[in-house]
């Protein structure tokens, strides 16, 4: 099956004269060329559910048929089958196309089913690099995604680069990737905002075609074999936690012109997947180079860092302050007096959202999620087995494990004698242990693993209880003079008599977790 290996990248519309600039491009005239493209599926997008693509592009007097294949996707890097070829308009011969006679006979079968989707009109300005040992081709795709449905005629802007592998290293690829988001200067401080972007073309014409909106991702397991090494295992975890949070990237953006706020649940879980990558840098440590573990727990506590004001303040507008609205009588707080307060919560978490949009729209996290993707998928196990080397994944998850849930019940008993400080260790140490368990999961019974994060999960829902409430506390104590009134020390008083009755579940918490039934026993 023919291989397409790429990288997708998301220009910024005002970084384009830049990245134009920049000394590689300019060394010689890009070849310019007008691509019209249809996209076709069934009435019911059965090629859709399938993950499969049938395109016919115009080029001047030309006509391609392009089938294309699910593939693999993270850090902007994918790889697909593709198959292209010459072919009369409205003609599917894929017979004579695709050599996989199964998948050619499957759409031969719906054939004569198929018509136009969307389709996409770009101006393609194009460029043949040699870099290092690889030949790339190179893309600059300006234009629109344009379709038509029930509710009317929709457009939609493409502005991307696009970087394909013709030959040689894919590190080389992705290394000239990172050249050209550090911009013509070559320096960080003045990147562009080139950010890997994991949907193509046709999936973003199918969602605007069918009407959907981004959907916040959870993350998916983690699918480990006991004949890996550990380097070969924390590849895995490290890619599956780096297309959680690419997936999530994109809704975290301001509130559109409509004032409708972004579902908070992808500021959610990007930082999840931040945590899960940071608990996978951990566990598998030992194995890692000292100083890419060191710098790339670094890197991501800073960008956690950043989403973290976000997060605080989309549950204490969304969750927390909702609830004691409801309960209040006209009397208690008329609407005079508490529009200042709404209006500064408001304004508060409009600018941490815009913080968050900025942290992962920046070049700095471009050149991150470059560098990142390109170090993991330079990870390669040892060619010889050393002390580490030599003891099966499996009996290397048993023991890390047992060792972090020994670290786990430590901080339990600790946890009420250091008040809020220890419940916030407790709850750190109880994602770590749960995370951890969650990538190994596929190396231990089903079962016990299945009882023991259902355990760790409860567990972890209390203290994230406790430490909403410890984050609302602060976040009221930090309003200014003006708003406090005696509405705002009611509700403070609250909260800390909320925080004394969960307080009293920690002694279960803590007899509950010695008890923990652990899945590698």
């Amino acid at each position: 099956m023919p291989q397409e290996t790429e990288i997708k990248l998301a220009l910024h519309t005002a970084d384009l004269p830049r990245l134009l600039a920049h000394p590689l491009l300019k060394a010689q005239p890009p070849r310019r060329e007008r691509l019209f493209n249809t996209y076709f599926d069934t009435s019911t997008l059965a090629l859709r559910a399938q993950r499969l693509a049938v395109r016919e592009r115009r080029v001047g007097r030309r006509t391609l048929l392009t089938v294309k294949t699910a593939g693999s996707s993270v850090g902007g890097l994918s790889r697909r089958g593709e198959w292209e070829g010459a072919c009369l308009p409205g003609r599917f011969d894929f017979a004579a196309l695709v050599d996989d006679a199964a998948l050619a006979q499957q759409l031969m079968g719906v054939a004569w089913q198929l018509v136009p989707v969307f389709r996409t009109d770009f101006v393609r300005r194009s460029w043949r690099l040699r870099h290092g040992q690889a030949d790339v081709d190179v893309a600059l795709d300006q234009g629109f995604i344009t379709t038509g449905n029930a509710e009317g005629k929709h457009r939609q802007a493409i502005l991307e680069v696009e970087l394909e592998l013709v030959s040689g290293p894919v590190d080389d690829l992705l290394d000239l990737a990172h050249t050209l988001a550090l911009g013509p200067q070559g320096q960080a401080t003045q990147g562009l905002r080139l950010l890997p972007d994991q949907r193509s073309k046709a999936e973003r014409g199918y969602a605007l075609f069918t009407g959907e909106r981004l959907q916040p991702v959870k993350a998916q397991p983690v699918q480990l074999d006991a004949a890996m090494h550990p380097v070969q295992a924390f590849r895995a975890a490290a890619l599956s936690c780096l297309a959680h949070l690419q997936a999530n990237e994109a809704g975290v953006v301001p509130p559109g012109a409509d004032g409708a706020w972004p579902d908070p649940e992808f500021v959610h879980q990007a930082r999840v997947a931040l945590r899960r990558l940071r608990t996978g840098l951990r566990l598998f440590r030992d194995h890692l180079p000292r100083r890419f573990a060191a710098h790339w727990a670094q890197e991501w506590k800073a960008l956690a860092g950043e989403l973290g004001d976000a997060r605080n303040w989309d549950v204490f507008a969304t969750e927390w302050l909702p609830r004691r609205l409801d309960r209040l009588a006209p009397a208690d707080a008329p609407q005079a007096a508490l529009q200042p307060l709404l209006d500064w919560v408001h304004a508060q978490r409009l600018a941490a959202g815009l913080r968050a949009a900025r942290a992962l729209g920046s070049p700095a996290h471009a050149l991150r999620l470059l560098a990142f993707t390109r170090a993991v998928l330079r990870f390669q196990a040892p060619d010889h087995d050393g002390p580490s080397g030599a003891q099966p994944l499996g009996d290397w998850a048993r023991g890390s494990l047992r060792a972090r849930h020994a670290a786990l019940r430590l901080e339990a008993r600790r946890a009420r004698r250091l008040g809020p400080e220890g419940r916030h260790a407790l709850r750190i140490a109880l994602k770590k242990q749960r995370y951890a368990q969650e990538f190994l999961a596929s190396l231990l019974p089903p079962k016990k693993v299945e009882r023991s994060t259902a355990m760790l999960a409860d567990a972890q829902e209390l203290l994230g209880q406790l430490n909403d409430l410890n984050t609302a506390q602060a976040l009221l104590a930090s309003a200014p003079p003006a708003l406090v009134n005696p509405l705002l020390r009611r509700w403070q008083l609250e909260l800390q008599a909320q925080l004394a009755q969960g307080l009293q579940a920690l002694p279960a918490l803590e007899r509950a977790l010695e008890e923990t039934p652990v899945p590698w026993g």
